[in-house]
């Protein structure tokens, strides 16, 4: 089976490809620019065709949220029309698309877990342009399936995990936002959730109807929550560390507004799959494990 995924160098690419490397029996190919670029409609089809796909994971979007404010047309053509060209381009290729999508569909309202059919109502440009993508994928190939996640780190790339180990090397207490909830969700269980779904694409396409589904690590904790774990993970190994000071978000005003309630409900994933992503504390400490144990050579801290 092969697996084309966009967005290369993002964290949801270089996951699939490692987990898929460990399986033996998937190929993964991953595309971004400059031979395909989500604003550029010809580079976007020769790429899928040439690629021969089995399936398309839809993984590069403009991810930019405070900017996305000042740049609206910008995170519209590439997380709207980008991602419906993608997506009629796996059509075309007789692929189906599993296309990655975010918790900022959501206003944020209340303190239950979203689940798929509750209604949406993003508060920034970002949220809006990755639910017009979500609704323009569906539109263009009935082959999807939509996957919500949220709170995205790894071992790779820039994240928040990444961001706060850092800090912690330069200062002895950090403030960190403690009034929005979420599912910290590791990339790396999100390329699993994508084998899983492809394997059963491909040898029986019913069994994985498509839809929107929820995809996010199990559990759910605040971002000052998150910190503390990665802090004590860390300091457990002998990495950097810092004591955190809970703050407001009134306190650390940004452009975009952000869902104080960001919890994502997956009962719908599980029935379906009949797998969950583990609680967001063990994935947590297996990321902050490799970012601590091997230093730059991972792209750590």
């Amino acid at each position: 089976m092969r697996i084309v995924v966009t967005g290369k160098t993002g964290q949801v690419a270089r996951s699939l490809i490692e987990r898929a490397s460990a399986s033996g029996s998937v190929e993964v190919v991953a595309l971004g620019r400059p031979e395909l670029d989500l604003l550029d409609a010809n580079s976007i089809a020769k790429s899928i065709a040439a690629a021969r796909p089995d399936i398309v994971v839809s993984a590069a979007a403009y991810t930019a949220v405070d900017r996305a404010e000042t740049e609206p047309e910008l995170a519209h053509a590439v997380n709207a029309v980008g991602a419906k060209r993608l997506a009629e381009a796996a059509a075309e290729a007789d692929a189906p698309v599993i296309h990655l999508s975010t918790d900022y569909v959501f206003g944020g309202t209340g303190e239950e877990p979203h689940g798929e059919d509750d209604a949406t109502g993003p508060l920034g440009v970002y949220g809006q342009s990755k639910l017009a993508g979500e609704q323009a994928v569906m539109a263009a190939n009935p082959r999807h399936v939509i996957l919500r996640t949220a709170w995205l780190y790894s071992p790779f790339g820039g994240n928040f995990v990444r961001t706060v180990l850092k800090l912690a090397s330069e200062r002895s207490e950090i403030p960190v936002i403690a009034d929005q909830w979420g599912n910290p969700t590791s990339a790396l269980d999100v390329a699993d959730g994508i084998l899983r779904i492809a394997r059963m694409l491909d040898v029986q396409p019913a069994a994985f109807p498509a839809g929107i589904y929820h995809l996010a690590g199990a559990g759910a904790t605040n971002w000052s929550g998150l910190a503390r774990q990665v802090f004590a993970v860390s300091r457990a190994r002998g990495g950097p560390h810092a004591t955190v000071r809970d703050v407001a978000s009134a306190d650390y005003p940004t452009k975009a507004p952000r869902p104080a309630n960001s919890r994502l409900a997956m009962a719908r994933f599980a029935a379906t799959c009949g797998w969950v992503p583990p609680d967001w504390r063990q994935s947590t400490e297996e990321v902050v494990a490799r970012l601590v144990g091997t230093g730059r050579n991972a792209g750590g801290v």
